[in-house]
């Protein structure tokens, strides 16, 4: 197994453990209220309840979403300079591939980026 599965594998574990520590208990009636305020403020849906994990949850996926890319961009890069070190007279070949498939990933990357946002507003 990969050391990037381990601290994968690890981080779902945490955040597994971590997740009933977000969860909210219901608010109670406060005692000066009459009890027919109470129960309709009770009854009104509470419209920002969740905004919370959908911060989380956009923070994580952004997180991923930028280790993944870097990650790639990485390995492109390491692999360009290794097989140019092997063949110095197609340097400029090499070279111009990576920069397309970083730009590639980048592009991907940046669409991934605002879709997750975009959950926010939803």
């Amino acid at each position: 197994m990969s050391n990037f599965a381990k601290l994968f594998a690890l981080l779902l574990v945490v955040f597994a453990i971590c997740a009933p520590a977000f969860a909210q208990e219901e608010a109670a009636p406060a005692a000066d209220q009459p009890a027919a305020v109470a129960t309709e403020e009770a009854a009104a849906p509470a419209p920002a309840a969740n905004n919370g994990f959908k911060i989380f949850g956009c923070a994580l996926g952004a997180g991923i979403i930028i280790l993944g890319a870097g990650w790639g961009i990485g390995t492109i890069g390491s692999k360009a300079v290794e097989g140019t070190s092997r063949q110095p007279e197609a340097g400029g070949a090499i070279m111009t591939q990576m920069i397309i498939s970083a730009a590639l990933i980048e592009g991907v990357t940046f669409f991934a980026l605002i879709v997750c946002f975009l959950g926010l507003s939803a």
